[in-house]
C-alpha cells in the first residue's frame, strides 16, 4: 500500500510511505501571494508532486492520509482563514486526482505515538526514533512539520486494517 501522509497548513508536510517504509518526505509546496508576498499553498506544484510519485504505482492501492484540523482557540481570524484555505486545497487537488482520502485527528495519532501534551518537538525526536534512516531529512527544529507527515502516514500504516 502506498500512503500519502499530509500535514495540512502553509508550513506543513507531505510524507510518501510505501510499505511501512518512507520513499521521500517534502515541505508543503508554496508560493508568495498578494502586494505582502504572504505563502499560500502552491496546489500546481502540490498535484506535481503527488502524480510524480504516483506515475508508476497502481492508483488502487493508494491512499492519502490528512491530518484533520479545526480551528484553534487564540489564533487569530486571517490565521485560521489561511490555514482552511491550504486546507481545502489539499482536499480538492486530491479529490480531483480520484484520491480516496482518510482524515485522522491530530489526538489519535499522537496518543498512539505518546505525543499528547508534548512539545512540538518530540514528533520529530520520534519519528527519528521509528525511522533513523531519515534522520538527515529531520535535523532541523522546523522539520517537525515533516515529522508530523511521518507519523500521520505510519499511524495509519499500522492501525488500518483495524479500522
Amino acid at each position: 500500500m502506498f500512503i500519502i501522509g499530509i500535514d495540512p497548513g502553509i508550513s506543513g508536510a507531505i510524507c510518501f510511505f510505501e510499505n511501512g517504509k518512507i520513499v521521500d518526505v517534502i515541505e508543503m509546496p508554496s508560493m508568495a501571494e498578494g502586494k505582502k508576498n504572504k505563502k499560500q499553498v502552491n496546489g500546481n506544484q502540490l498535484f506535481n508532486e503527488i502524480n510524480l510519485r504516483l506515475s508508476e504505482i497502481n492508483h488502487k492501492d493508494v491512499c492519502v492520509v490528512v491530518e484533520h484540523v479545526s480551528a484553534m482557540p487564540g489564533q487569530g481570524v486571517t490565521s485560521m482563514f489561511n490555514f482552511g484555505q491550504s486546507f481545502g486545497v489539499v482536499k480538492g487537488i486530491c479529490s480531483a486526482m480520484q484520491l480516496p482520502i482518510h482524515f485522522v485527528r491530530p489526538t489519535k495519532w499522537k496518543k498512539y505515538f505518546n505525543l499528547i501534551n508534548t512539545s512540538k518537538d518530540a514528533s520529530r525526536s520520534r519519528a527519528i526514533e521509528i525511522f533513523p534512516k531519515i534522520s538527515d531529512k529531520l535535523k532541523r527544529k522546523k522539520d517537525s512539520n515533516k515529522a508530523d507527515a511521518i507519523l500521520i502516514a505510519s499511524y495509519y500504516y499500522n492501525t488500518y486494517k483495524n479500522e
